[in-house]
């Protein structure tokens, strides 16, 4: 939305004196919420439309690098602050929250105005948004695209009057622009590039009783700005620690006094540093300020300062907040909390009471009463209090995990969700009364990677990064046992149980995996170390307990990198040693990344896994044969993990689905999968990169860790909107159809019918004068011919995978092979088999690298006779007449395929080999399509 606030043409009020045009969405003056809501709304605690498939609910988490703002009205405790890239209002009176969702990147600056009306956050995103908010409706009513191209923003402020936005970007140049937010134009009303010898300018503030003037500073340097008529300029008056000689410290925070000459300064010695006015120029009016004196206020490095009427207040890092006068004289001061140290202070909007009773004394010989507003302060360590400035009482409003959370876990029969945190601290919320249940802190092992309940509900493992492993009561997470079992110094990544809650497996960054046994001794319950077995030579990507269909016992697989799926020996696994029963390569160029059981939806029983190359196959859980390969969701990045929903009543009654995350999104699937990309849907949940995901015991929401960005995101979910949109993509095969290049009109749809009719001639005779008999089928065993036509050459193994796909399609139901395939069916396989892009050029440059060497100009080079050799010797192996037949018809030596001996091919083929005589002159790739395939793999 570019424009949705104007000025009034007829009366003249500024954005302050809050008279606004609605947004431009349509609305009519009337019925604009902006212009007619006054006051700040009851948040409701289901205030958003369910209108997809996926609607952000909850929002776990805090940036505690960012300050917290408070929105404190008369009737209602209501704070601001940022999650990720979503801006929360939290009412904690009615413990209910509105979330401002606009930005695809991490918010990493916000300011709001005076009256708490407009707020303005900013990312530095690759394509960087600032957005203007009205508080009372939530309503975006402003959007700057792109206002700085060269790193997005990272510092802003806004006017007292509301109506000019100051904006610092954050590139390596510097440039300051500012905005009058309330016109139509998309530039700013003046700019100015900073020097980056001045250091990052981090904070920006207004004059308050003059807009034409700004502060700014970095660590190092403090700016101050004049504007005037579209004329932007600045001065950096010189401070160092020779300039009073004494340790000045790095600068922290620049405030105008409230006289709106004089600025101060704070530094990370305790010290605040004076401006004033040095000289007047009468030619341009400017102002010029220069640093007067240092005082030494406090010996505590002060990291914040601001102003409240006739206050100036600073909060340091041992969580004191303390007030001066305008001469820089304590009155009063906060030391009794025990916080961290502080990061924001912001005082409520609401002016304090005009009596005095009930205020404490200040720190004066007239000991008066204190009178000033109520305060929400944020520390570093993701806490924040409120605090009455009448009563002065401190209350806790929030304290959320302030480092990396990556572990996070569903219950499985009660609506709680685990989470655990770098820190070495668990919460668990009960999600549908939004309240803390229990909490603990592990002390001597810190780092928390990865959390499960066991199927029962009565045991909650968390795994370490120390390789420490602790097993816990999911009630009161205490353990009645040994409070730590250490068998690694790996980091734990995986953790599961068995059905029957009566093994726990454990994988680790060592490729390893250990499993213990739950067992009696005497009348207490222990955790038994049974075996350890490193089973994989890349890391492990996943890690799952199953079921045997005949006797019920469990079955432990682990999933790696390497491309293998290992199943453990748990029957003959003695006391100290896991014992592998089968090992498995599953992939011959794809990397799996996770694997899930996959749900009864078919007589089988199948194993489902996910690669990085946008693919999905399911595997027979016996015999581990590839039974399908289906495309999978493409939203950016491969599918890195998956968890299958509960079976719903929202949905049909044979309907399943499945839960996904990506590199930085969140998605769903409608199952059974079979390539239908309408079937998926995805939303971008955390845009510095998803962690984990858990389902929830009903199936109705998911949660997604987002690791570096401190926060656990809560997503409920509208299966009857993702069936709307499935059912809008069209039935049987029209999505099919649209895949392909052209959809069914286009020229690839129209090949794939000439060759097929084709084959359905060549296995009649194609010389024959005998009557037609017609068909709609081809001999299975054709198919691999057909793939090749159309320009996909599939591997042997692949070709086989195709073969079993269709062989054993309905073996199950029939007790029968087919051995033959339909147009439709035919299309379906070719769809869902080929390379979700082509071969890039960068593939084919890391192929030289590997195999060539580079020469005196740095090309790389493969020699011809190793090329040869290679060929016929490494991965599956071609035969000196497959290799002459290969090269037959790629040189078009003879147009009847004929053949050729390898002398022939050593005096066809140059002795050194380049990549471009490999692309161009061999394969027949033209430039043109090497680009088509560039392009086509960097857009996944």
């Amino acid at each position: 939305m570019k424009k949705a606030l104007h000025d009034d043409d007829e009366g003249g009020q500024e954005v302050g004196e809050g008279r606004n045009e609605p947004s431009s969405l349509g609305e009519n003056v009337a019925d604009s919420q902006v212009n007619t809501t006054t006051s700040l709304p009851v948040i409701p605690k289901e205030n958003r439309k369910k209108t997809h498939p996926l609607v952000l609910d909850w929002a776990y988490g805090i940036n505690q690098t960012l300050p917290v703002i408070s929105l404190q009205d008369e009737d209602r405790l209501v704070i601001l602050y940022i999650c990720a890239h979503v801006a929360v209002m939290y009412d904690h009176t009615s413990n209910a929250q509105h979330l401002l969702q606009g930005h695809c990147s991490p918010i990493t600056c916000l300011c709001a105005s005076e009256d708490r009306r407009w707020l303005v956050t900013a990312d530095m995103g690759r394509e960087s948004l600032v957005i203007i908010w009205d508080t009372y409706t939530g309503i975006p009513v402003r959007t700057l695209f792109d206002c700085h191209p060269e790193g997005g923003v990272s510092a802003l402020a806004l006017s007292k009057d509301s109506k000019y936005l100051a904006t610092v970007g954050a590139g390596a140049v510097q440039r300051l622009c500012i905005w009058d937010w309330t016109d139509e134009s998309d530039s700013p009303q003046c700019q100015v590039d900073l020097s980056p010898k001045y250091g990052c300018q981090n904070q920006i503030l207004f004059n308050p009783t003059d807009s034409t003037q700004l502060v700014s500073n970095s660590s190092t340097q403090v700016l101050f700005y004049n504007w005037e008529r579209g004329h932007l300029e600045y001065s950096a008056p010189e401070i160092t620690d020779k300039t009073f000689n004494m340790v000045l410290g790095s600068l922290s925070q620049s405030i105008f006094h409230y006289d709106g000459v004089q600025a101060l300064t704070a530094t990370s010695a305790g010290n605040i540093v004076l401006w004033d006015k040095q000289t007047e120029s009468v030619s341009s009016q400017t102002i010029v300020r220069k640093a007067m004196k240092i005082v030494p206020l406090q010996t505590e490095a002060i990291t914040v300062l601001t102003l409240t009427d006739s206050f100036i207040v600073t909060g340091d890092v041992n969580g004191q907040i303390k007030f001066y006068d305008g001469n820089l004289k304590i009155v009063n001061f906060y030391n009794e909390f025990s916080v961290d140290p502080i990061r924001s202070i912001s005082f409520s909007k609401e002016k304090p009471s005009t009596s005095s009773l009930g205020y404490p004394k200040d720190c004066t010989l007239d000991a008066k009463p204190c009178v000033i507003r109520n305060v929400v302060l944020s520390t570093t360590c993701a806490t924040v209090v409120h605090v009455n400035a009448q009563r002065h009482v401190p209350q806790t409003l929030l304290k959320e995990h302030p480092e990396p959370l990556e572990a996070v876990a569903c219950h499985p029969k009660q609506p709680l969700v685990a989470m655990g945190s770098h820190s070495g601290t668990i919460k668990v919320w009960d999600y549908e009364r939004k309240e803390v249940v229990c909490s603990r802190v592990f002390q001597p092992h810190k780092q928390i990677q990865c959390i499960t309940y066991d199927p029962q509900g009565f045991y909650l493992a968390v795994g370490f990064a120390s390789g420490a492993l602790q097993i816990v009561d999911s009630c009161t997470l205490q353990s009645d046992g040994k409070e730590c079992l250490q068998y690694s110094q790996d980091s734990i990544t995986h953790l599961t149980f068995s059905q029957d809650s009566c093994y726990l497996a454990a994988a680790d960054t060592g490729k390893s995996v250990t499993l213990l046994l739950r067992c009696k001794s005497g009348t207490q319950e222990i955790w038994k170390y049974q075996g350890r077995h490193h089973s994989h030579y890349k890391p492990i990507q996943d890690l799952l307990f199953g079921v045997e269909l005949d006797s019920n016992q469990p079955r432990l697989l682990s999933l790696g990198m390497d491309r293998r799926l290992v199943e453990y020996d748990l029957q003959n696994s003695g006391e100290n040693e896991l014992l592998i029963l089968s090992s498995d390569q599953i992939e011959q160029s794809a990397v799996p990344t996770c694997m899930v059981w996959y749900p009864p939806l078919t007589p089988e029983n199948f194993l489902l896994t996910a690669s990085n190359l946008y693919k999905m196959k399911l595997f027979n859980a016996t015999s581990k044969m590839c039974r399908k390969t289906v495309i999978g969701p493409s939203y950016g990045s491969p599918v890195k993990k998956m968890a299958i929903l509960p079976a719903s009543n929202d949905g049909g009654p044979n309907s399943r689905y499945m839960a996904y995350i990506t590199q930085d999104e969140v998605g769903i699937q409608i199952l059974p999968v079979d390539g239908n990309p309408h079937k998926s849907f995805a939303v971008m949940c955390h845009s510095t990169g998803v962690s984990t995901l858990a389902v929830s015991y009903n199936g109705r929401n998911i949660f997604t860790a987002g690791g570096q960005d401190c926060t656990v995101l809560s997503w409920e979910l509208n299966l009857s909107s993702l069936e709307a949109s499935a059912a809008l993509g069209g039935k049987d095969m029209l999505p099919f159809y649209n895949l392909l290049e052209g959809g069914r009109d286009g020229q690839l749809f129209r090949e794939m019918e000439e060759y097929f009719y084709y084959c359905q001639l060549q296995n009649q005779d194609l010389n024959t004068m005998e009557t037609r008999l017609v068909s709609t089928r081809i001999p299975l065993a054709d198919v691999p011919f057909l793939m090749r036509a159309l320009g996909f050459y599939p591997t042997e193994q692949e070709l086989e995978d195709m073969q079993n796909e269709v062989k054993f399609s309905r073996y199950a139901e029939t007790r029968n092979y087919v051995t033959d395939i339909d147009l439709e069916e035919f299309i379906k396989l070719y769809i869902n088999h080929r390379p979700a892009s082509g071969i890039s050029r960068q593939e084919l440059c890391n192929a030289f690298q590997v195999l060539g060497r580079a020469d005196e100009e740095g090309t790389y080079t493969i020699d011809r006779d190793e090329l040869l050799e290679l060929l016929q010797a490494r991965g599956e192996h071609m035969t000196e007449e497959d290799l002459a037949e290969c090269f037959t018809t790629l040189l078009d030596i003879s147009a009847e395929g004929g053949s050729c001996t390898e002398p022939l091919l050593e005096s066809l083929l140059p002795t050194r080999i380049t990549m471009r005589t490999l692309s161009t002159d061999i394969l027949g790739f033209s430039a043109a399509t090497q680009e088509l395939h560039q392009e086509h793999a960097q857009d996944l």
